[in-house]
C-alpha cells in the first residue's frame, strides 16, 4: 500500500496516513519474524518503508512539526516532556533501522531466532511510539498549529519529497 500523495494537502493527516502505514510495515515485521522468512514482495515493502518512507517521515516531524508545537503550545500543554520523549524514540530508531533493514534484506533466506526476536522488538517498540504520536502529538498539532504553520508544514514536506511526490523508492528495482 503506497500513502496517497495528495494527502499533502492536509500535512497533520498525512503524517498520520504515515502512522497507519507504519502500524502495517510492524505487523509484517511480526509475520516475517513468526515465520523466520520472508518472500521477496514482503522484503520490498518493509524495504522501501524502512529506507525511504520512514527517514523523509521522521525529518518531517524532527525539522518541522516539533520546532511548530514548541512554538506554538502554551506551558500548559507540557509539549516539551512529549517531545523530548519523542525524539529520543527517534534516535534511537534511527539508530537500530539499519540492523532492521539488513535483518529484512536476509530474510528470503531464513532468519535465526536473535534476528526475529530483533524484528519483535522492533516493532513493539514502535507501536508503543506510534501511540504518543496518534493519541497526544496529532491531537496537538490539530489543534495548535496556524493556517500558516500547516502551509509551511505542508510546502516542507512536500519539498522532502520532490520529485518523488508519489514516494516511489530512491533505489533502484
Amino acid at each position: 500500500m503506497r500513502i496517497d500523495p495528495s494527502l499533502l494537502r492536509t500535512p497533520v493527516e498525512f503524517l498520520h496516513a504515515v502512522h497507519l502505514r507504519e502500524r502495517e510495515i510492524c505487523a509484517l515485521l511480526d509475520r516475517i519474524a513468526d515465520r523466520a522468512r520472508a518472500a521477496s514482495g514482503e522484503i520490498e515493502a518493509a524495504l522501501r518503508f524502512l529506507s525511504d518512507e520512514l527517514p523523509a517521515h521522521l525529518d518531517d516531524e524532527e525539522q518541522d512539526l516539533f520546532p511548530m508545537l514548541r512554538a506554538r503550545c502554551s506551558d500548559d500543554d507540557e509539549i516539551d516532556r512529549l517531545l523530548d520523549q519523542l525524539h529520543a524514540d527517534h534516535c534511537r530508531a534511527s539508530a537500530l533501522t539499519p540492523r532492521i533493514t539488513g535483518i529484512v534484506g536476509d530474510a528470503g533466506s531464513g532468519l535465526d531466532a536473535g534476528d526475529c526476536d530483533e524484528l519483535r522488538r522492533y516493532a513493539g517498540q514502535s507501536r508503543r511510539h506510534l501511540i504518543l504520536e496518534n493519541a497526544v502529538l496529532l491531537p496537538f498539532a490539530r489543534l495548535r498549529l496556524t493556517p500558516a504553520d500547516l502551509e509551511q508544514l505542508r510546502a516542507a514536506m512536500t519539498r522532502r519529497r520532490s520529485p518523488r511526490t508519489t514516494l516511489e523508492p530512491k533505489h533502484a528495482e
